[in-house]
C-alpha cells in the first residue's frame, strides 16, 4: 500500500519584511497564493527512512534527514510513538532553490502522506502545528488557496479570491539560499528603522474582486532589492517579461524565479515564449491560482 500526496507552488503577491528579530527570524506580512505547478511525495512502507527523487533538478534535492519530507515523517512518528520506517518518494516539479517553497510543500505532502499511510488521524490543528516546526512556508502548503501569513509567516489567515489570477514563472539559471537573501536584506537595511510589516489593503481588495490589473498595481516584495544585489541578472529577466506585455513582474519570495502577472491564459503563453527566447532565464512555466493545497490523490 501506498499514498501520494499533490502539492502546489506558491507566490508571494505581498512580502513585507521587518527587522531582524532576537531569534534571527523577521517578522512577516507575507501573502500566498497557491499555483498550479506540483510536486508529488507518494509514502509506502519499507524496513527504514529512505527519500528519492526524481524529476527536473532532481539531483539538487537532498536525499538525507535534512530534506523537509524525511523531517516531517520523523516529527510525526515521534509524536504518535511510531518508527519512521517509510519510503519517500518525490516526483519534483516545482523549481528547485527558486523561492516557490519546493521543499516546504514536499514536507506538507509527506507529512500528509504518512499520516494517510500510518492512520495516526492527526486532526488539522496538529498537522499545522508540526507544519510550523518544520518551516516558515510549509502551513501555506498545507492549506493552499490564498492567505495571510503573519509571525515568521507560519499564522495563516485564509484570504478571498474572486477570481484566478495568470502567471508566468521564469526559472533562473541557478538558485539562491533564502537565508543569504535574508543576511542581504540586512546589509541593505542597515542603519534603517523598518516599519512593522502590514498587509496592503489595495492588495488584498484586489485578490477579493479577482482585479489583475489592481493586482499588477499592489504586488510588492520587500526581499527583491536583496535577491537583485546577489543576482543583478535578475533585472534583465524582469525587463523582459514586462517587455513582452506581463501586467507586472517580481522576484518570487527570495528569489530567484521571477513572477509574472499577465491577464488570461493566451498571454501567459506569449509571454513565457517570449522569455524562453529572450536568453534571460532557463525556462518559462506557465500557472494559475488560487488552487487548493496538499491532496491525498
Amino acid at each position: 500500500m501506498s499514498v501520494t500526496v499533490r502539492v502546489p507552488a506558491k507566490v508571494n503577491v505581498q512580502l513585507a519584511v521587518g527587522a531582524a528579530r532576537p531569534d534571527g527570524y523577521h517578522d512577516l506580512a507575507n501573502v500566498f497564493l497557491a499555483v498550479g505547478l506540483y510536486d508529488e511525495v507518494t509514502a509506502t512502507p519499507a524496513d527504514e527512512l529512505r527519500v528519492t527523487c526524481a524529476g527536473p533538478d532532481a539531483a539538487q534535492v537532498p536525499l538525507d534527514r535534512t530534506n523537509l519530507a524525511a523531517r516531517a515523517a520523523l516529527a510525526l512518528a515521534e509524536r504518535h510513538g511510531l518508527e519512521a520506517a517509510v519510503h519517500l518518494h518525490i516526483a519534483k516539479d516545482i523549481p528547485v532553490a527558486g523561492g516557490m517553497a519546493g521543499g516546504s510543500a514536499d514536507g506538507a505532502a509527506a507529512l500528509l502522506a504518512c499520516d494517510a499511510l500510518w492512520g495516526t488521524g492527526a486532526d488539522r490543528e496538529e498537522l499545522l502545528d508540526i507544519c510550523a516546526e518544520l518551516g516558515s512556508d510549509v502551513p501555506f502548503a498545507l492549506v493552499g488557496g490564498a492567505a495571510l501569513g503573519t509571525g515568521r509567516g507560519e499564522r495563516l489567515t485564509a484570504l478571498e479570491v474572486g477570481g484566478t489570477f495568470h502567471w508566468v514563472f521564469a526559472v533562473a539559471e541557478r538558485g539562491l539560499s533564502t537565508p543569504a537573501v535574508f543576511r542581504e536584506f540586512d546589509r541593505l537595511a542597515e542603519g534603517r528603522t523598518l516599519p512593522e510589516p502590514v498587509a496592503s489593503q489595495d492588495l488584498l481588495d484586489a485578490l477579493a474582486k479577482g482585479d489583475a490589473d489592481a493586482l499588477a498595481d499592489a504586488v510588492c516584495n520587500d526581499l527583491q532589492p536583496a535577491a537583485l544585489s546577489l543576482f543583478p541578472e535578475l533585472a534583465d529577466t524582469l525587463a523582459a517579461g514586462r517587455a513582452a506585455g506581463a501586467l507586472t513582474g517580481l522576484v518570487s519570495g527570495s528569489g530567484p524565479t521571477t513572477a509574472f502577472l499577465v491577464r488570461d491564459a493566451a498571454a501567459a503563453r506569449e509571454v513565457a515564449k517570449a522569455l524562453r527566447a529572450s536568453g534571460t532565464c532557463r525556462t518559462a512555466r506557465v500557472a494559475a491560482g488560487p488552487v487548493p493545497g496538499a491532496t491525498v490523490v
